[in-house]
């Protein structure tokens, strides 16, 4: 399937996390449409979403920078249309927004929980990093 790619808009809310939430890429810790307006609103992030001939969206990624390395979070294809491309042309989409803006590298978490995607990285060019991940909730 081909889409065109473009930035998110406020109205994409309801319809890219319907698509997160349909894919598995919610849980229950995090709000996706706190994550998306965050996302909308940075100087160093987007939501790109990958939408059909009829302006379906059926894919998306939000994607950002912390000024060293880029990141991807919740690529997404619709369920109905997975195995057509659509994830590959949203982490391209992803990869050449990083460039746009000098970034040099890629990276990304997969939860354990959601394993089952990793050799899909790995066929994109991803490696797994031998790497201990980190976090503290600051409120």
């Amino acid at each position: 399937m081909t889409l065109t790619i473009r930035p998110a808009l406020p109205a994409d809310e309801a319809n890219t996390t319907d698509l997160w939430k349909a894919c598995g890429l919610v849980v229950s810790y995090n709000d996706p449409g706190v994550d998306f307006r965050f996302a909308l609103a940075g100087e160093t992030s987007a939501v790109l979403v990958g939408t059909d001939a009829a302006g379906e969206i059926n894919g998306s990624v939000m994607v950002g920078h912390d000024g060293h390395r880029g990141w991807l979070y919740y690529v997404a294809a619709a369920p109905r249309a997975q195995g057509q491309g659509i994830g590959r042309q949203m982490v391209q989409a992803a990869e050449d927004w990083l460039r746009d803006r000098g970034v040099w590298k890629a990276q990304l978490l997969v939860r354990d929980t959601n394993t089952q995607v990793v050799s899909f990285y790995e066929h994109l060019g991803f490696e797994i990093s031998p790497r201990v991940v980190l976090s503290k909730k600051l409120g």
